[in-house]
């Protein structure tokens, strides 16, 4: 601490000051901050502190530092954030908020915004069990629409930023050398960094150019989103360094599913990273998927030892086992990994997409496989919202022959990146069977065709059914694949007539 904020502290722990109410006042502390919970709001003290990179130790600076909070975070959460208030002294020493012609006296300063229940939080409900895939998907959506609208910043990021990151975070690292981390270990994350750095400069400097660095949120970890009306909401981004925030898209994204993925959650970060790469399309970007879940990682394992200095005996045994986790998953995330293409065909109605969701998350790296849905696809390429009907000539041919080319391009940019692939699309004709087949060979991975079946009756229910879902299928259509498709006598067949844990269970077996 460099400035003392114990009268500022005690006004703000005083129930009184917030006017009445039966609640005390809760406190929660970090290194940065202290958010004083009262009423219906939260207000949030900058401590007086200053670190390399971050200086909050004057009123001043404070000042500057709520107004900037506010800024960035109003992006996200407008409704949470209200403002900033100022802390006034008066002649007679109490301690009382200013209004805004008292911001000159002021001795501190408050970001001032709505309170929601902190079982609300997104860890929260994790420690309960209940994050669910559809509350992934729908957080994918919401980060990608704030990366989409985010202010681009060509001047950080890039090659020499993620360089900087690997040096801090094995500077920082080595000052654990032996108590927590091996320097075994050290070395090895040093040196799968640096060779992943390389692979990718080229391509990290690439998207700096063309607008992924952007001013993005920086500590996108389940502690900082909340269910707040219903809908997920980021809050508490990085306003104090520019480095920190000012960062690839995907770097921002990779923290989350970093975090996901450490808790045992790896199904939800497939299912939070696919319906993000749906909305957004960045696959090319996915190369340097590994070297930002490593760095994330590592960030995590040296945060987690310096929290050895301040721990009590009982606590130690506990943070060294998470620190060197932490380590072994950065180590982990950069590791080699079987490469596989499988595609799930089969007339509509035989539950591709749902099959593919459940089995992507344990194939292939980190955080699993990247589904690619002819349906979504097809959408996206004649500029409508993926549940829009399209009217027949929206199936023509050449439309088709688009959609199979876009899902093969697709599919090779991910597998050159050392990511395996599944897509789920019809596949009805032993030409765009071979040309899939092909990509596989040339990328290297190891393929499996499959083809869903089940009787007509069966899908007729289930196309019945259906709503909100991409796909325009229906029975009509139904009818048209049975009389028209070529079905392939060459890839494996699995019945999808029972339950979706009963077809899970023979999908797996036969991909086994």
């Amino acid at each position: 601490m460099t400035g003392d904020q114990a009268e500022v502290i005690a006004f703000l722990s005083d129930p009184k000051s917030f006017g009445p109410q039966d609640r005390a006042v809760e406190r929660h502390e970090t290194h940065g901050s202290m958010v004083f919970l009262a009423g219906d709001f939260a207000y949030k003290l900058k401590r007086a502190v200053a670190y390399p990179y971050m200086d909050y130790s004057t009123p001043e600076l404070r000042r500057d530092m709520c107004e900037a909070e506010l800024l960035v975070n109003r992006r996200m959460a407008p409704n949470l954030y209200l403002g900033v208030r100022a802390i006034v002294r008066e002649v007679d020493g109490r301690v009382r908020f200013g209004t805004a012609d008292e911001s000159g006296t002021a001795i501190d300063w408050v970001v001032v915004m709505r309170r929601f229940p902190q079982s609300m939080l997104l860890e929260e409900m994790r420690k309960r069990g209940e994050l669910t895939a559809a509350l992934m998907r729908e957080l994918g959506e919401v980060i990608a629409a704030f990366h989409a609208a985010a202010e681009i910043k060509k001047d950080l990021g890039g090659a020499l930023g993620v360089a900087r990151v690997i040096e801090e975070n094995l500077a920082v690292m080595r000052s654990y050398c032996g108590d927590p981390f091996p320097i075994s270990k050290m070395e090895r994350f040093a040196e799968l960094a640096w060779t992943a750095h390389r692979s990718v400069t080229a391509l990290l400097d690439a998207r700096r150019d063309a607008g992924f660095v952007r001013r993005c949120h920086g500590d996108l970890h389940l502690n900082n989103i909340c269910l707040f009306d219903g809908t997920p909401t980021m809050f508490d981004a990085i306003e104090f360094s520019d480095e920190f925030a000012c960062i690839d898209v995907l770097y921002d994204l990779a923290f989350l599913l970093m975090d996901l993925q450490h808790h045992g959650l790896r199904d939800l970060a497939n299912a939070l990273l696919n319906r993000y790469l749906e909305k957004t399309g960045d696959f090319q970007g996915m190369h340097a998927m590994p070297l930002f879940l490593s760095c994330r990682a590592a960030i995590r394992a040296h945060v987690t030892a310096a929290r050895l200095r301040l721990s009590v005996p009982e606590h130690r045994a506990q943070l060294v086992r998470e620190a060197e986790s932490f380590l072994d998953q950065a180590i982990a995330f950069l590791g080699a990994c079987d490469l596989k293409l499988l595609v799930l065909s089969g007339y509509s109605g035989t539950g591709k997409s749902t099959l593919a969701r459940l089995l992507a998350g344990g194939i292939g790296r980190a955080p699993g496989a990247v589904i690619l849905r002819s349906d979504v696809i097809r959408k996206q390429l004649q500029g409508v919202a993926e549940t829009a009907r399209l009217p027949e000539t929206g199936y023509r041919a050449e439309i088709t022959r688009r959609v199979y080319d876009t899902l093969g391009e697709r599919a090779k940019i991910l597998l050159d990146g050392g990511h395996s692939v599944i897509v789920d699309a019809v596949y009805g004709r032993t030409e765009e069977r071979r040309e899939v087949e092909a990509i596989a060979r040339q990328c290297r991975a190891s393929f499996r065709g499959v083809w869903l079946d089940a009787p007509a009756p069966i899908l007729e229910e289930r196309l019945g059914r259906r709503r909100g879902d991409a796909s325009d299928a229906d029975a009509g259509v139904l009818h048209w694949q049975l009389g028209k498709l070529d079905v392939p006598a060459e890839w494996v067949h699995v019945d999808a007539s029972g339950s979706i844990e009963e077809n899970l269970k023979r999908l797996n077996e036969a991909i086994r």
